[in-house]
This record gives structure tokens, C-alpha cells and sequence, in this order.
């Protein structure tokens, strides 16, 4: 039996290489291709891929988040998270979030079978150039504004903050988010009050800098 694999990468000639690589092997098996975060949430609740080749700044819906959703209704798919990042805020996301691996871009090429092989049997995969990280023991030197930034909103205000901050109207917020646009202006008060920032381009500085939004790649 194939092992089904999710390919989550926002740019196609990426997602066209992670094909090429994945499928040459003969057990392996790209079961679909998404493009943004919310279309990898959803693909992998239809088709319960084996694992999730999983982009960390995806739009939409952002890497971390996707995973934390994907792994919330089941736990039996393997995350492995891809990103041009290796620094320690979003190494420490994609793992807290529930990823079993952690591959560099730069590396995946040569890493990605190795790694996909590897969670699928029940392993953790850190690329070599994330292990340094790790074992810095980054988790309890990481400044407290950086571990806990955005930790005061719900999930789905870090949603609303995120399509903010990518330029969205909250028309086309509730559109994407299938909700009033009076419960996006709800949303959208929720979250200025709750970080204290009252305008659109302080709340996409904060989007980037907590790693909810791929603008800074």
C-alpha cells in the first residue's frame, strides 16, 4: 500500500520539485497539492493523507495554525514542516504545534524522503541545520514576548489578524471564513483591543513578527 502524501507549498515550481523527489519512489504517493493553508486543512480532512509536506508560510492560513488543525481532528496524520526559517520562533512553533519533522528548504532535496521515511515509522526528523537549534535548548531561552506573541487570541482572531494583515477587506474575511461581516468587525475590535493596536499597519507588523503571515519571505 502507497504511502499518501499532502504536498502544502504556495508556490508551484516548489511544489512541482517536492512532486518530482516524492514521486520517485515507487511507495510513495502525492495524494494532492495545496496552495494556501485553509486548502491543506480542508484536503487533508477529505483525503486522510499518511503525511503532510507541510509549508510554514503558507497565505490564508499560516503553516503553524494549518497543522494545529489538521492534528486537532487526527492525530494518526504526520506533520513535516518546510521553511526557508530555521531561527528559533518558528522552529519552536511548528513543533509545539504538533509537527513530527522539520526540514529546511535549502535541504529538501536531499532530506525529504529520508525525513518523510522516518516520521511515517513513528520518528522525529530535525533536519541537521535545526538540531543545532535545538539543542540550544531554544524552548526556555526564547524571550517570553516571543514565545507568548499573539498567545492572547483565539484561534480563529490569529485567522481574522492573519487575512488582515494580507490586505483582505472584512468582506472578503467573512467570505473566506464562511461568517458575518458583522462577526469580522467583532473580530477585528477583539483583536485591536487586545494588542492594544489601532491600526492596519501595526497589526501587520505584528502579523509578521509572530510568524501568522508569509510577508516577511
Amino acid at each position: 500500500m502507497s504511502t499518501k502524501v499532502l504536498l502544502a507549498e504556495d508556490h508551484a515550481m516548489v511544489r512541482e520539485g517536492l512532486r518530482s523527489v516524492v514521486e520517485e519512489e515507487p511507495d510513495l504517493e502525492v495524494a494532492a497539492e495545496a496552495e494556501n493553508g485553509r486548502e491543506a486543512v480542508r484536503l487533508a480532512r477529505e483525503l486522510s493523507p499518511n503525511i503532510v509536506v507541510m509549508d510554514i508560510g503558507m497565505p490564508d492560513l499560516n503553516g503553524v495554525d494549518a497543522t494545529r488543525q489538521i492534528l486537532a481532528r487526527s492525530r494518526k496524520i504526520k506533520v513535516l514542516a518546510l521553511s526557508v526559517h530555521t531561527d528559533k520562533r518558528m522552529v519552536a512553533g511548528m513543533l509545539e504545534a504538533g509537527a513530527s519533522g522539520y526540514v529546511p528548504k535549502i535541504s529538501a532535496a536531499k532530506e525529504l524522503i529520508t525525513a518523510i521515511r522516518t516520521i511515517e515509522g513513528g520518528g522525529v526528523y530535525l533536519s541537521p541545520k535545526v538540531q543545532a537549534v535545538v539543542i540550544q535548548g531554544f524552548l526556555g531561552s526564547l524571550g517570553e514576548e516571543e514565545v507568548n506573541i499573539s498567545a492572547e487570541l483565539t484561534r480563529r482572531e490569529r485567522e481574522v489578524l492573519q487575512l488582515i494583515a494580507e490586505g483582505n477587506t472584512n468582506k472578503e474575511i467573512a467570505s473566506k471564513l464562511n461568517r458575518s461581516i458583522k462577526t469580522i468587525q467583532s473580530h477585528r475590535q477583539n483583536i485591536m483591543h487586545k494588542l492594544d493596536m489601532h491600526n492596519v499597519a501595526a497589526l501587520t507588523k505584528h502579523a509578521v513578527r509572530a510568524g501568522l503571515t508569509p510577508l516577511d519571505e
